[in-house]
């Protein structure tokens, strides 16, 4: 290719990469012609927040007992654990608790040593050591009670197969949704109720709502835990079935809505 054909072929693509250039521009300039005058749109608008609450009484329980057995063996500690375990679910199931609200939250097996001290004599005392001396088997089991009225009841009949330690009991609301509903639907009228007497006030017309925000919070109030929790449950046995008083339980609701006027 001699001087000249580099020359043209050169000039080609400059040429081209032109028209590619100023087509754009053609393009641009159409789009723009399009929005002269105009401008986007700006809504006037109002925000407000709005709060509800609704209150409800619990109506089922859930608490764990545990069960923890030392033996020589594994075996022999699995045993007794699984024996006394097995006579406090008897217990809960006869109390008519379905399996479905009976779970082991825990079940471990841990060594159990017993730390030696040396004989100490005019040279000083030597350092002890851990002998293990047999193994502990611990299961934890949560249950659900929807029976409130046989909630201490059945704390009762547990405590009489043996079992020491009750842990954990609370209460809540099964369908917590209906009660959030409800409180939500305050809420938004409490905004609504706002809304109205500010456009009222400033002369406007609500027209509109632009955006929504839902921020919902459970608060539970106070539970009568010291009746169950903890504490040896044999002389929870000796004693007439505890009372399990359950208090009430308030959920909130906040919302923010944002509305537009006109």
């Amino acid at each position: 290719m001699n001087y000249q054909e580099r020359v043209w072929k050169v000039g080609a693509w400059v040429g081209t990469l032109l028209a590619i250039f100023l087509a754009v521009l053609v393009v641009k300039s159409f789009i723009s012609i399009k929005y002269i005058g105009k401008e986007t749109p700006i809504y006037n608008s109002i925000s407000v927040n709005g709060k509800g609450e609704a209150v409800a009484i619990p109506d089922i329980a859930t608490f764990s007992f545990s069960v923890t057995e030392n033996a020589k063996t594994v075996k022999e500690a699995q045993t007794k654990a699984t024996e006394k375990s097995a006579a406090a679910l008897a217990a809960v199931r006869a109390a008519g608790v379905e399996e479905k609200d009976i779970k082991t939250l825990s079940y471990s097996i841990n060594p159990h040593y017993e730390y030696t001290q040396g004989v100490c004599n005019q040279f000083g005392c030597p350092g002890g050591k851990q002998i293990l001396d047999g193994y502990d088997v611990s299961q934890t089991i949560q249950i659900k009670v929807r029976d409130l009225a046989k909630a201490g009841e059945l704390f009762d009949a547990i405590g009489a197969t043996g079992i020491k330690t009750v842990d954990g009991l609370s209460f809540a609301i099964d369908d917590i949704d209906s009660v959030k509903a409800e409180a939500r639907a305050e809420a938004i009228a409490n905004a609504k109720e706002k809304a109205e007497k500010i456009a009222k006030d400033l002369g406007v017309k609500l027209v509109k709502i632009t955006s929504f925000y839902d921020s919902s919070d459970e608060q539970y109030y106070p539970y009568a835990r010291e009746a169950a929790m903890g504490g040896d449950m044999m002389s929870i046995k000796a004693a007439a079935a505890p009372e399990i008083p359950k208090g009430e339980q308030k959920v909130t609701a906040t919302v923010s809505i944002t509305y537009e006027i006109r």
